[in-house]
């Protein structure tokens, strides 16, 4: 069957080479531009059909342009007498009965088109496109009861609507309680690594130096913690991640949350002398009714002295049916709520205020027990359309720094300075004085 086809392995590097030999469930390759990943994509799909009799594979792309300009118009001369290419339906069918299909999800009902079919093999090429609930909705169409490789391949680029969950899974590996670290494997590869492009275009090296910061660091060197856009360049981990400590005790406490059904999210922030903030605690639950949400993050305070917790305006709309609010309800359950200024540029531009670095400290510290803040916070992008806000996608990455932006444009005050006990002398002498003073009024 496959006695035309030809594959030149020749000068494939060895991160092509892990990603070919790789048997985990999950297989992310790449982390920065021109590392070789379509092509590897297609090679490994190619394989698979040729070596696996009557396996079914999808390689899917965000829009169907893409789809058609990287996938199909490369695959069809490299497959022409080996398989016949279906137009309509959009797949190629080997003699053994394998079939690569090919397939675009340009939005989150598109993915949904996957459910109730199954593949042994999905590859999502570039798959920080896709948003999580793509992910999500997707992956589990990777089923069947026979014996062949049932895997998802998975190439990447830093950025996109798909950072973050692509981050946390391959590069933070930071996993819930369902997803078992075993099942992933990250392979990252840079334009470096492919030895091709470095001797068909050397010029692309230089090209990738000239970008600007952020998006070079990205881009060129897979680093998927400077984004290009990011709203908060003043981020750094070094300066503003800090490890806990106890909270002295005269030090004002606040808390600051955002609420929607898809999250809870709760920030507890203390305020030292000095006027620097603290993020010492985070909470952030799907899924949560006000009176469960509103309890858990009351007991989370037990023993401490919160001078108030601020809250966006929108929970105090009223229901027409109840006549009650948001924030009633939060009351009832424990949690009086005050206003906060929902001014988004105002709270954002505050934000990027306290994290200002100055002689190498800034206002704003977090404990680097407060993960999803720590991630969420430099992950935000700017909104291109309106360069002082910044954009609202991925959804599941705001609420936590939306909490941060209410509290920010909140009035607090600085911590007192606790007043020194002295010693009996030092008390005897004040006695003195004060008896000094009171004879010379007269």
């Amino acid at each position: 069957m496959a006695t035309n086809l030809h594959l030149d392995f020749t000068e494939m590097s060895d991160k092509q080479e892990r990603f070919f030999l790789s048997h985990k469930r999950f297989v992310a390759y790449g982390g920065a531009r021109g590392g070789g990943k379509s092509w590897s994509v297609r090679a490994k799909s190619i394989m698979l059909a040729v070596k696996h009799a009557g396996i079914k594979i999808l390689i899917l792309r965000r829009t169907y342009k893409d789809l058609e300009r990287n996938h199909v118009r490369e695959l069809t001369p490299m497959l022409k007498d080996i398989a016949k290419y279906h137009a309509q339906e959009k797949y190629f069918k080997f003699p053994n009965g394998s079939i690569i299909e090919l397939g675009y999800c340009a939005n989150e009902g598109d993915a949904l088109q996957y459910q109730g079919v199954e593949y042994d093999v999905i590859f999502i090429d570039e798959a920080t496109q896709f948003t999580e609930q793509m992910f999500n909705l997707i992956f589990p169409s990777i089923r069947g009861a026979n014996s062949f490789p049932h895997r998802m391949y998975l190439t990447c680029n830093p950025g996109g609507v798909g950072h973050e969950w692509v981050k946390r899974l391959f590069v933070s590996r930071q996993y819930t309680d369902s997803e078992n670290p075993e099942d992933y494997e990250f392979i990252p590869a840079t334009a470096f690594d492919n030895k091709v492009l470095l001797r068909t275009d050397p010029q692309y090296i230089d090209m990738l130096n000239r970008l600007p910061d952020g998006l070079r660091e990205a881009w060129r060197d897979g680093n998927w913690d400077m984004l290009a856009g990011r709203y908060f360049a003043e981020f750094n981990r070094a300066v503003h991640v800090i490890e806990p400590f106890e909270i002295p005790a005269h030090w004002r406490r606040y808390r600051t949350i955002d609420y929607g059904l898809d999250c809870l999210a709760c920030l507890w922030i203390a305020v030292n002398e000095l006027g620097e903030y603290f993020v010492y605690r985070e909470y952030a639950e799907s899924d949560k009714i006000i009176s469960l949400g509103a309890r858990e993050i009351v007991n989370a305070s037990t023993g401490e002295d919160i001078v108030y917790t601020t809250a966006p305006t929108d929970l105090w709309a009223r229901s027409q049916e109840s006549g009650k609010n948001k924030a009633d309800l939060f009351r009832e359950n424990g949690l009086a709520l005050t206003k906060a200024n929902n001014n988004r540029e105002a709270g954002w531009l505050a934000i990027k205020d306290l994290l200002h670095i100055k002689n190498g400290e800034s206002r704003l510290k977090i404990f680097n027990n407060c993960y999803n803040l720590i991630e969420h916070l430099p992950a935000l992008q700017r909104d291109q359309k309106k360069p002082t806000d910044c954009m609202t996608e991925p959804h599941e990455i705001t609420h936590l720094p939306d909490a941060l932006r209410y509290f920010a444009l909140s009035y607090t005050s600085p911590a007192p300075t606790p007043k020194k006990e002295l010693t009996p002398i030092a008390q005897h002498e004040q006695q003195l004085l004060r008896e000094i003073r009171r004879k010379n009024r007269w």
